[in-house]
């Protein structure tokens, strides 16, 4: 199904034009990657499940590979081509432990070792998918609905606009500390879930839920709403955006009929204004990845899954969810509606994976995800249907926006989070009568994060 997923992708872009995610992976076995990092923190996942000894043979092999592809593109005039100068090494040995498994590894170490190498492999797809995605949303949706979410905005009191004039007033050192946060969110998934796995080369199997399922749910389902809700965001739509990613137009206020076109430079400084809202036609390059917010989600996610972790990891978790609410706002990038749908829908993802996993004791957690699922929809539709009236009465339907995620978080937190100990999904499966094999036993609650 997955590689049915990722065909479909393939010949979707190639449609318009581009390579899809497949041909974008396999151009990283020799050519510059787009993130080296993405490449060495999927590897770092695949090592998880080898020992000591192997693990540094396998990045010093990683390294040397690198090396080696560096020189020849140096000498052959390559360069990078805008890509990074290392990662492919990272690929290559996450193939080569995939072939040592197939060719020479047998029973339930082929299948661990296939399974780390699928992790590390579905992470890099996952990146290239959700590229596809949104490249795919620029060419298919010509025209934009951010004037309808910077009106319900209004009830919240236009948070990015606010957010905005304070990271303006912060400086570079504040930018470049929330760009940091926000464009390496991955990276501190990665490391939330070395923490949950970090046990699996001893106990020789997975977790039943970590934080790297979640990750790639939210990015598989998320950007289908990007199709149904496309939204550019503020910055796009209301400001300068950047040379290449540029409003068309927006609708002028003078009129429903025969009004004109202009462009609108008013973000962060002046506030939208309160009009009728209307479709806008927009460019083909600028992706429709507002609605909801995925990094929102992911952050969420990171906190989420950060709870049972070390202090340091709590942290981490607490601060990275904070400075990436801040970033996607104070840049621009989203408005105040699409922070509160992002919460929504991590959750009720949450709760459904927690379903799957918890079998005949799901009750509670489907509960919470047929919830969180109707929330969401009345959220985009109130979004759409209601903009004008939010506007208007900010004093009815701000708290109402916040109740209705607040509503959800309670009940992840009661009937999800919280489960009773014989229906705790993440509980450690102890061996019976087996002694010691097979793993099991202590620590592995401490690879599973939860609240």
């Amino acid at each position: 199904m997955t590689l049915g997923f990722l065909v479909a992708l393939e010949l979707a872009s190639r449609h318009y034009g581009e390579p899809g995610p497949l041909t974008a992976s396999l151009r990283e076995t020799v050519l510059p990657p787009d993130s080296g990092g993405m490449l060495y923190a999927a590897l770092a996942l695949t090592m998880l499940v080898l020992t000591w000894r192997r693990r540094w043979l396998t990045l010093a092999a990683a390294i040397g590979i690198d090396l080696a592809l560096l020189l020849v593109r140096w000498a052959a005039g390559i360069g990078t081509h805008g890509g990074h100068p290392f990662g492919n090494g990272a690929l290559w040995a996450m193939l080569g432990w995939a072939v040592i498994a197939v060719r020479r590894r047998t029973g339930s170490e082929r299948a661990l070792l296939l399974k780390g190498v699928g992790l590390g492999l579905i992470l890099l797809a996952g990146r290239k998918t959700g590229d596809t995605w949104l490249f795919l949303t620029a060419r298919t949706r010509p025209t934009v609905l951010d004037p309808y979410v910077a009106t319900a905005d209004q009830a919240l009191g236009n948070p990015s606009w606010l957010v905005g004039r304070l990271v303006t007033a912060t400086g570079p050192v504040g930018f470049n500390v929330l760009d940091t946060v926000y464009g390496q969110l991955a990276v501190a998934a990665v490391a939330v879930a070395l923490f949950q796995l970090r046990h699996v080369a001893k106990e020789r199997r997975f977790p039943r839920h970590h934080l790297i399922r979640t990750f790639l749910v939210i990015g598989v389902i998320g950007p289908a709403f990007y199709l149904l809700f496309p939204v550019v965001g503020p910055l796009f739509a209301y400001g300068t955006g950047t040379d290449h990613w540029a409003p068309i137009a927006l609708w002028a206020p003078d009129s429903y009929s025969g009004g004109t076109w202009a462009i609108a430079d008013i973000w962060p400084h002046t506030p939208p204004p309160l009009t009728g809202p209307h479709p806008i036609p927009f460019d083909e390059v600028t992706p429709r990845n507002c609605m909801p917010s995925l990094h929102t989600a992911w952050a969420t996610a990171i906190f989420v899954h950060s709870r049972q972790g070390p202090r340091a990891l709590r942290w981490a978790g607490t601060f990275w969810l904070v400075a990436t609410l801040t970033a996607t706002l104070g840049f621009g990038y989203h408005y105040g509606v699409d922070l509160i749908a992002g919460v929504v829908l991590v959750l009720t993802v949450e709760a459904g994976l927690r379903a799957y996993d918890a079998g005949r004791s799901a009750r509670p957690a489907l509960l919470v995800t047929a919830y969180g699922t109707l929330v969401l929809a009345a959220l985009l539709l109130s979004y759409r249907l209601l903009p004008l009236p939010m506007a208007h009465h900010p004093w009815l339907f701000g708290p109402l926006l916040l109740l209705a995620m607040l509503s959800v978080i309670y009940a992840y937190v009661g009937g999800v989070a919280r489960p009773a100990p014989t229906d705790d999904p993440s509980a450690p499966r102890r061996p019976r009568h087996e002694g010691t094999e097979g793993g099991g036993g202590e620590g592995q609650a401490g690879t599973v994060g939860v609240l």
